[in-house]
């Protein structure tokens, strides 16, 4: 009898004890995410992170907050350029002299197209988004804006770019140039920047283009011939280094300092966001990385 009463004590020992090692174990797993999406510390002046399925915000620093936006501006000129009725993406593009002078006379990032080639559209999207070539914005601001004059034409496609910033309902982007190269009026805020590009990633062909790694376009030079131009590689290096990422766009300037607009999906949830005035090329990338890695581990 006595050997059974010690069985019985110990069974509730052991039931006990297993009882007191699961709600250790729970308590354990329900304390590890709490230290994985601790709030990162970025380098850059401004940042912003959301959910790209339902827009809630998963990151903010200085969100809100005007900056200058380098070269992401044009993620708004390829948005309006894929936005047009009746787009043929086969449709080309005589490569003028000026083209060429203002890439030059600027000192801008180029996609080194050649004067009197015949480039189509498509291809100077990748111009556009790869090297982020200002050549390739002009060419499409003159080709979709309205006016008799190359000056009247990229005027209404700047105005094409603020109609769509007004579209999405964004108090705080105002663009005064195809490109990035602005006078003083160009500027948008992290949270704006990522509602854009959120909205040119509903674009099968953007986002085929900004996931792009490299590309190497075939352009028709004057006499008729085929040019091989020399390789157009993504100045995003997210696409190598972050698991998951599928763009979006790089941007830099003496103002703007180094700007990263980023996108990234793991299974079925993607992250994306924006990053303003970072410090440096590397740092723009690592401070996108903290950004998504907490993105995701609050997604869960």
């Amino acid at each position: 009898m006595k050997t059974g009463i010690q069985a019985t004590r110990l069974r509730r020992a052991a039931a006990v004890a297993l009882t007191s090692g699961a709600v250790l174990a729970a308590a354990a797993l329900t304390a590890a995410p709490a230290q994985a999406v601790a709030t990162p510390s970025i380098a850059a002046k401004g940042g912003y992170a959301m959910n790209n399925a339902n827009g809630s915000s998963l990151y903010t620093k200085n969100a809100d907050t005007r900056l200058s936006t380098g070269s992401t501006t044009k993620i708004m000129t390829a948005k309006v350029v894929l936005s047009q009725r009746g787009l043929d993406l086969n449709s080309k593009v005589t490569i003028q002299k000026a083209y060429s002078d203002y890439v030059v006379r600027n000192n801008a990032s180029q996609a080194h197209l050649i004067v009197g080639d015949k480039v189509t559209v498509r291809q100077l999207l990748y111009g556009l988004m790869l090297p982020s070539g200002c050549d390739a914005a002009y060419a499409l601001a003159d080709k979709f804006g309205s006016g008799k004059t190359r000056d009247a034409r990229v005027k209404s496609f700047i105005g094409k770019m603020n109609s769509a910033a007004k579209d999405l309902k964004l108090k705080n982007t105002h663009f005064d140039s195809f490109d990035g190269i602005g006078n003083g009026k160009n500027y948008s805020t992290p949270r704006d920047l990522t509602k854009i590009a959120s909205s040119a990633m509903k674009s099968s062909t953007f986002r085929s283009v900004v996931a792009t790694r490299s590309y190497r376009a075939k352009t028709v030079t004057k006499t008729g011939s085929t040019r091989t131009m020399a390789t157009w590689t993504n100045t995003n290096t997210l696409l190598s280094s972050y698991k998951g990422a599928i763009g979006v766009k790089t941007g830099s300037g003496p103002e703007a300092k180094y700007c990263l607009v980023f996108a990234a999906t793991k299974g079925k949830k993607t992250v994306i966001g924006t990053v303003l005035a970072s410090t440096s090329v590397n740092q723009r990338g690592t401070d996108a990385t903290k950004i998504l890695n907490y993105g995701f581990a609050r997604l869960g």
